[in-house]
Protein backbone atom coordinates (compact mmCIF):
# COMPACT_ATOMS: atom_id res chain seq x y z
CA UNK A 1 0.00 0.00 0.00
CA UNK A 2 1.60 3.28 -1.47
CA UNK A 3 1.10 6.66 0.14
CA UNK A 4 1.12 9.50 -2.17
CA UNK A 5 1.81 13.51 -1.20
CA UNK A 6 1.58 16.10 -3.78
CA UNK A 7 3.62 18.94 -2.88
CA UNK A 8 4.73 22.21 -4.68
CA UNK A 9 8.22 23.16 -5.63
CA UNK A 10 9.89 26.17 -3.63
CA UNK A 11 8.79 27.66 -0.07
CA UNK A 12 6.10 25.11 0.91
CA UNK A 13 8.29 22.04 -0.45
CA UNK A 14 10.80 23.66 2.01
CA UNK A 15 8.98 24.24 4.81
CA UNK A 16 7.14 20.92 4.44
CA UNK A 17 10.24 19.15 5.12
CA UNK A 18 11.20 19.31 8.71
CA UNK A 19 7.16 18.47 9.20
CA UNK A 20 7.65 14.84 7.21
CA UNK A 21 10.89 14.41 8.62
CA UNK A 22 8.93 14.37 12.19
CA UNK A 23 6.82 12.08 10.63
CA UNK A 24 9.77 9.43 9.68
CA UNK A 25 9.69 10.46 6.10
CA UNK A 26 12.84 11.85 4.25
CA UNK A 27 12.87 13.12 0.65
CA UNK A 28 15.69 11.25 -1.01
CA UNK A 29 16.26 14.00 -4.07
CA UNK A 30 15.41 17.62 -4.10
CA UNK A 31 12.90 19.07 -6.20
CA UNK A 32 15.08 22.12 -7.68
CA UNK A 33 17.91 19.80 -8.74
CA UNK A 34 16.01 16.82 -9.57
CA UNK A 35 13.86 16.59 -12.83
CA UNK A 36 12.01 14.08 -11.29
CA UNK A 37 8.38 15.08 -10.34
CA UNK A 38 7.60 11.42 -8.48
CA UNK A 39 10.51 11.39 -5.78
CA UNK A 40 11.52 8.77 -3.57
CA UNK A 41 11.49 8.59 -0.03
CA UNK A 42 13.48 6.70 2.82
CA UNK A 43 10.04 4.86 3.33
CA UNK A 44 9.59 2.09 0.71
CA UNK A 45 6.30 3.23 1.23
CA UNK A 46 5.51 6.71 0.50
CA UNK A 47 6.18 8.55 -2.55
CA UNK A 48 6.42 12.44 -2.87
CA UNK A 49 5.05 13.94 -6.34
CA UNK A 50 5.83 17.81 -7.55
CA UNK A 51 2.95 19.51 -8.57
CA UNK A 52 2.18 22.84 -9.66
CA UNK A 53 0.74 24.71 -6.40
CA UNK A 54 -2.83 25.28 -7.48
CA UNK A 55 -2.72 21.54 -8.80
CA UNK A 56 -2.40 19.57 -5.71
CA UNK A 57 -6.00 19.87 -4.40
CA UNK A 58 -7.41 18.20 -7.91
CA UNK A 59 -4.41 15.49 -7.19
CA UNK A 60 -6.03 14.70 -3.99
CA UNK A 61 -9.35 15.69 -4.73
CA UNK A 62 -9.22 12.84 -7.66
CA UNK A 63 -7.19 10.46 -5.65
CA UNK A 64 -4.26 10.78 -7.98
CA UNK A 65 -2.82 11.63 -4.13
CA UNK A 66 -3.60 10.55 -0.87
CA UNK A 67 -2.25 13.69 1.37
CA UNK A 68 -1.01 16.94 -0.19
CA UNK A 69 -0.26 20.67 1.53
CA UNK A 70 -1.79 23.33 -0.75
CA UNK A 71 -2.32 27.15 0.36
CA UNK A 72 -5.45 28.45 1.81
CA UNK A 73 -5.55 30.70 -0.86
CA UNK A 74 -5.57 27.84 -3.44
CA UNK A 75 -7.87 25.91 -1.57
CA UNK A 76 -10.44 29.17 -1.27
CA UNK A 77 -10.40 29.14 -4.94
CA UNK A 78 -10.92 25.50 -5.76
CA UNK A 79 -13.18 25.03 -3.51
CA UNK A 80 -12.06 22.21 -1.51
CA UNK A 81 -14.78 19.72 -2.65
CA UNK A 82 -14.27 15.85 -1.75
CA UNK A 83 -11.12 17.42 0.67
CA UNK A 84 -10.62 16.40 4.66
CA UNK A 85 -8.82 19.30 5.87
CA UNK A 86 -7.31 18.08 9.13
CA UNK A 87 -4.33 20.51 9.90
CA UNK A 88 -2.86 23.83 9.23
CA UNK A 89 0.60 23.36 8.95
CA UNK A 90 1.27 26.31 10.17
CA UNK A 91 3.37 26.89 6.95
CA UNK A 92 4.16 29.48 4.18
CA UNK A 93 2.56 32.43 6.22
CA UNK A 94 1.31 35.31 4.70
CA UNK A 95 -1.43 37.73 3.68
CA UNK A 96 -4.13 38.16 1.09
CA UNK A 97 -4.56 42.02 0.69
CA UNK A 98 -6.04 44.39 -2.01
CA UNK A 99 -3.25 46.88 -3.08
CA UNK A 100 -3.12 50.23 -5.35
CA UNK A 101 -0.85 52.58 -6.85
CA UNK A 102 0.32 54.76 -4.25
CA UNK A 103 -1.26 58.12 -6.03
CA UNK A 104 -4.51 56.30 -5.90
CA UNK A 105 -7.20 57.35 -3.40
CA UNK A 106 -9.01 53.85 -2.98
CA UNK A 107 -10.82 54.75 -0.09
CA UNK A 108 -12.27 57.90 -2.01
CA UNK A 109 -12.76 55.47 -5.03
CA UNK A 110 -15.25 53.16 -2.55
CA UNK A 111 -16.72 55.89 -0.87
CA UNK A 112 -18.05 57.17 -4.31
CA UNK A 113 -19.12 53.74 -5.73
CA UNK A 114 -16.97 53.59 -8.17
CA UNK A 115 -16.52 50.77 -10.30
CA UNK A 116 -13.12 49.29 -9.83
CA UNK A 117 -11.06 46.76 -11.74
CA UNK A 118 -9.12 44.63 -9.80
CA UNK A 119 -6.63 42.37 -11.59
CA UNK A 120 -6.04 38.78 -9.71
CA UNK A 121 -5.05 35.08 -9.93
CA UNK A 122 -7.95 34.57 -7.03
CA UNK A 123 -10.73 35.51 -8.74
CA UNK A 124 -12.87 34.04 -6.59
CA UNK A 125 -11.69 35.37 -3.07
CA UNK A 126 -11.42 38.63 -4.66
CA UNK A 127 -15.26 38.29 -5.84
CA UNK A 128 -16.40 37.42 -2.26
CA UNK A 129 -14.47 40.20 -0.51
CA UNK A 130 -15.96 42.89 -2.73
CA UNK A 131 -19.50 41.46 -2.76
CA UNK A 132 -19.15 41.11 1.10
CA UNK A 133 -18.55 44.89 1.11
CA UNK A 134 -21.04 46.22 -1.88
CA UNK A 135 -18.16 47.10 -3.97
CA UNK A 136 -18.42 46.75 -7.68
CA UNK A 137 -15.55 45.55 -9.51
CA UNK A 138 -15.19 44.14 -12.88
CA UNK A 139 -12.53 41.27 -12.57
CA UNK A 140 -9.31 40.48 -14.56
CA UNK A 141 -7.74 37.31 -14.35
CA UNK A 142 -4.11 37.19 -14.50
CA UNK A 143 -1.65 34.65 -13.79
CA UNK A 144 2.07 36.28 -13.44
CA UNK A 145 3.02 39.86 -11.93
CA UNK A 146 0.42 41.74 -10.54
CA UNK A 147 1.67 44.41 -9.45
CA UNK A 148 2.34 45.60 -13.27
CA UNK A 149 -1.60 46.14 -13.71
CA UNK A 150 -1.74 49.24 -11.60
CA UNK A 151 0.98 50.55 -13.33
CA UNK A 152 0.26 50.21 -16.66
CA UNK A 153 -3.29 51.18 -16.18
CA UNK A 154 -4.73 47.61 -16.51
CA UNK A 155 -6.47 47.47 -13.66
CA UNK A 156 -7.10 49.88 -10.70
CA UNK A 157 -6.24 47.31 -7.69
CA UNK A 158 -4.89 44.08 -7.06
CA UNK A 159 -5.76 41.52 -4.76
CA UNK A 160 -2.23 39.46 -4.29
CA UNK A 161 -0.32 37.73 -2.01
CA UNK A 162 1.48 39.91 0.10
CA UNK A 163 4.39 38.46 2.87
CA UNK A 164 6.99 41.04 3.87
CA UNK A 165 5.52 43.83 1.01
CA UNK A 166 9.00 44.73 -0.09
CA UNK A 167 7.85 43.83 -3.74
CA UNK A 168 4.87 46.33 -3.77
CA UNK A 169 7.08 49.55 -2.38
CA UNK A 170 9.81 48.71 -4.80
CA UNK A 171 7.07 48.88 -7.60
CA UNK A 172 5.10 52.43 -5.78
CA UNK A 173 2.10 50.36 -4.80
CA UNK A 174 0.57 50.07 -1.43
CA UNK A 175 -1.64 47.34 0.49
CA UNK A 176 -4.92 48.92 1.69
CA UNK A 177 -7.20 46.22 2.59
CA UNK A 178 -6.37 43.32 4.68
CA UNK A 179 -8.71 40.07 3.68
CA UNK A 180 -7.61 36.96 4.84
CA UNK A 181 -4.25 35.98 7.01
CA UNK A 182 -3.21 33.14 4.53
CA UNK A 183 -1.14 29.38 5.84
CA UNK A 184 -0.99 26.20 4.25
CA UNK A 185 -3.18 23.56 5.10
CA UNK A 186 -2.71 19.74 5.07
CA UNK A 187 -5.37 18.04 2.51
CA UNK A 188 -6.36 14.53 2.48
CA UNK A 189 -8.38 12.54 0.18
CA UNK A 190 -11.42 11.34 1.73
CA UNK A 191 -11.58 7.67 0.42
CA UNK A 192 -8.14 7.19 1.16
CA UNK A 193 -8.30 8.39 4.68
CA UNK A 194 -10.86 5.40 5.05
CA UNK A 195 -8.96 3.02 2.97
CA UNK A 196 -5.42 3.63 4.37
CA UNK A 197 -6.28 4.75 7.52
CA UNK A 198 -3.42 2.34 9.60
CA UNK A 199 -1.22 4.23 7.73
CA UNK A 200 -2.13 7.52 7.24
CA UNK A 201 -3.32 8.42 10.49
CA UNK A 202 -0.30 7.67 12.35
CA UNK A 203 1.26 10.52 9.82
CA UNK A 204 -1.45 12.85 10.81
CA UNK A 205 -0.38 12.66 14.46
CA UNK A 206 3.16 13.13 14.12
CA UNK A 207 2.65 15.87 11.69
CA UNK A 208 0.17 17.50 14.76
CA UNK A 209 3.25 16.83 16.99
CA UNK A 210 5.66 18.72 14.83
CA UNK A 211 3.14 22.21 14.31
CA UNK A 212 2.85 22.33 18.40
CA UNK A 213 6.79 22.07 19.14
Amino acid sequence: MTITIALSKGRIFEETMPLLNAAGITALEDPESSRKLILTTNRADVRLIIVRASDVPTYVQYGAADLGVAGKDVLEEHGGTGLYQPLDMNIARCRMMVAVRDDFDYESAVRQGARLRVATKYVQTARAHFAAKGVHVDLIKLYGSMELAPLVGLSDAIVDLVSSGNTLKANHLKAVEHIADISSRLIVNQAALKLKHDVIQPMLDAFKLAIRK
